[in-house]
């Protein structure tokens, strides 16, 4: 096997292939697909056809077959996750000061961000939104985000087409964002779980095919008016999620599901373990103080290197 890593969206990507040879090849499509979706969804640059299209969108607005794929994905994670991802949240996002690459954003130390009186949001924004086809229409008031489900979505396709196009097994990592596609390595993929150095770590298996997703509380934060903020939103506020959890990893049978529901796992709170035993969502939970509680399939350390299980099995990442 080979690994090659590089920075996009400041963040680390990488991919590992079974078949060193292939790893140049590999990478060139992974970078080629990421590279088309930042030009579809980016919010961060004006030339990007989300931005360019953003005045039109009141009214309706015809986008592209890749751009309304990740409209879509975006929408769906929220319909699976009844709201808590939303990616109408791009305004709110911008107001706390997150309205450039995070690579470029003031970064501050250890801290919190008020949620007192925090008035509540009577309909959520993603219900607002008109996708039919390729006709998009975004309400005047609101401004998508894409960010989060749009790198899962990367993630799945690049590995799919890694697969299809070089006949090889393939993981690639965005962000720490898994996906996994072609033949795993005889013993599974091998993936180290640890969102920060000092975080309780596991290394767990991950089978062909499935993918996985980490949220943290703990990287993308900056100042902004005297606090520490992340940039995990809770949509019935539009300000950071309450910090329950220093991260969350989510198995599943896709990246953008994983990344779907490690972002709820924030956003839920403590709630959210109860939730995903109901519903055998396979999670990983890390609170403030390193503690850590697993859900559905997800194995507990003692049981390290074994898969989670089923078609949600998988593992987690920094991310």
């Amino acid at each position: 096997m080979k690994t090659v890593s590089w920075k996009v969206w400041g963040l680390e990507a990488s991919i590992t292939v079974t078949e060193a040879a292939l790893a140049a090849a590999a990478e060139a499509i992974v970078r080629a697909e990421v590279a088309c979706v930042d030009t579809a969804a980016s919010r961060f640059r004006p030339d990007s056809e989300l931005m360019r299209l953003q005045p039109s969108l009141a009214t309706g607005a015809s986008v592209s077959p890749l751009l309304a794929l990740l409209v879509g994905a975006a929408l769906e994670a929220a319909a699976w996750t009844d709201g808590d991802v939303d990616p109408t949240l791009g305004k709110d996002l911008d107001a706390l000061g997150y309205d450039r690459d995070i690579a470029q954003v003031r970064l501050g130390p250890d801290g919190g961000v008020s949620h007192d009186c925090r008035p509540t949001r009577q309909t959520p924004g993603w219900e607002r939104v008109r996708l039919e086809g390729q006709m998009l229409r975004v309400p005047a008031d609101l401004r998508l985000d894409l960010g989060a489900t749009a790198k899962a979505v990367a993630a799945d396709r690049a590995a799919a087409r890694v697969a299809a196009d070089l006949d090889c097994g393939v993981l690639v990592s965005l962000g720490g964002d898994i996906a996994t596609a072609g033949a795993a390595p005889d013993a599974g993929w091998q993936v180290l779980v640890q969102d920060l150095p000092g975080d309780p770590g596991q290394q767990v298996t991950l089978r062909a095919g499935n993918a996985m997703a980490t949220s943290s509380t703990q990287k993308r934060r900056w100042q902004h008016a005297g606090d520490t903020v992340h940039h995990i939103l809770d949509p019935r506020f539009g300000l950071p999620a309450e910090p329950v959890w220093r991260s969350v990893t989510v198995a599943a049978s896709s990246c953008l599901q994983a990344n779907a529901f490690s972002t709820a796992g924030i956003v839920g709170g403590f709630d959210a373990v109860e939730r995903f035993v109901h519903t055998g969502i396979a999670a990983r939970f890390v609170d403030r103080q390193g503690g850590v509680v697993a859900t559905g399939r997800w194995p507990t350390d003692h049981s390290r290197g074994n898969q989670p299980g089923t078609a949600t099995t998988g593992a987690g990442s920094h991310g």
